[in-house]
């Protein structure tokens, strides 16, 4: 798989990773046993980018990366968690003070912890509020921590394009995450070419809207009560944006069936729509998730699409402005 540096981390990671929220929670059950082997599986496949947090199951999915990196070995990883969603309330003053300090140090504790590593690789402020990314003292913070040896690098995990530009004018900054896809088209406007700039680097989230890019949903699918693509369609649990990237659910489903005519012979609409954000100049890594290690194993095959051409390009541009720009374009 081809391999991409990843910001100021100076690490070279494939250039598709995974997600592991669904090994956590929030989209249906997983069992330990499907949770591994889809760890293995993506790792077997080439992938070198593990993404995480302390509140996917409140810690189960870093226990289980944890348990992945004890099965086996230094094999080149590189993983990353977040915090600061386990504030309560998640208020920016949860994140400035001489008590918030200690309150990240205490969160970091735990996911090294749960990851059963002495330093963490890259830790990531969690969507927070957005006066924390104009806080000196909280990036001071950052800055301590990785002296203080908790952690290689810190980055952040964004929601709005205008966080991720606060973000990314941070002098140590080494990533900053995003919701980028096909459907979710903003962020090639200035925040790509922002980060270039800065040596900053990109991970994509959420690359097939919560899997309506995959093309296999119809108008009547339904999820199940404890998946966020059931009780978080309308924004009642966290940011609207992170579920099927903020497009309304029938909206997205006519527009995937368009997407899915374009696929090319011999691929799938989902490794259409991840060849895409792979394209996408300044991407370092995309980060599908995966349930089953056939998932896994089909998102790095998408790395074998060719590039994308013009036609195929436009093509898609054209149904995002038809279908769905008015929906999302100016909220994120």
């Amino acid at each position: 798989m081809e391999s991409r540096l990843l910001g100021r981390t100076g690490r070279q990671v494939g250039v598709i990773g995974m997600g592991c929220w669904q090994l956590g929670a929030d989209w249906g059950a997983v069992s330990e046993q499907d949770a591994l082997a889809t760890l293995h599986a993506a790792v077997d496949a080439g992938a070198s980018f593990l993404d995480t947090a302390d509140v996917y199951g409140d810690g189960r999915s870093e226990e289980l990366v944890g348990r992945l990196l004890l099965e086996r070995g230094d094999v080149g990883l590189t993983v990353a968690t977040k915090m600061g969603r386990r504030a309560d309330p998640h208020v920016p003053e949860a994140f400035t003070g001489r008590a918030a300090g200690k309150t990240l140090r205490a969160w970091n504790d735990r996911s090294r912890r749960n990851l059963g590593v002495d330093t963490l690789d890259l830790v990531q402020l969690h969507c927070p509020p957005t006066p924390v990314y104009s806080s000196d003292e909280v990036f001071d913070t950052l800055d301590a921590m990785v002296e203080e040896g908790r952690m290689r690098a810190y980055g952040v995990s964004v929601e709005t394009c205008e966080e991720a530009l606060a973000a990314i004018a941070r002098p140590h900054l080494a990533s900053v995450q995003i919701i980028l896809n096909a459907f979710r088209r903003k962020p090639l406007e200035q925040v790509l070419p922002a980060a270039a700039a800065a040596g900053v680097g990109v991970i994509a989230r959420v690359p097939l809207a919560s899997g309506l890019l995959a093309g296999k949903y119809t108008e009547s699918t339904t999820f199940a009560a404890d998946d966020h693509r059931t009780y978080n369609r309308s924004g009642e649990a966290f940011d609207v944006g992170e579920t099927f990237a903020g497009v309304p659910f029938e909206v997205g489903v006519a527009a995937a069936r368009e997407v899915s005519a374009l696929t090319p012979p011999g691929f799938s609409a989902a490794q259409l729509a991840l060849r895409w954000v792979i394209d996408q100049p300044g991407v370092s890594v995309v980060i599908p998730g995966a349930r089953s290690p056939e998932q896994a194993r089909a998102n790095a095959g998408a790395a074998d699409v060719p590039p994308l051409d013009a036609a195929t390009l436009s093509a898609l541009e054209a149904i995002y402005d038809r279908r769905i720009r008015g929906h999302v374009h100016d909220r994120w």
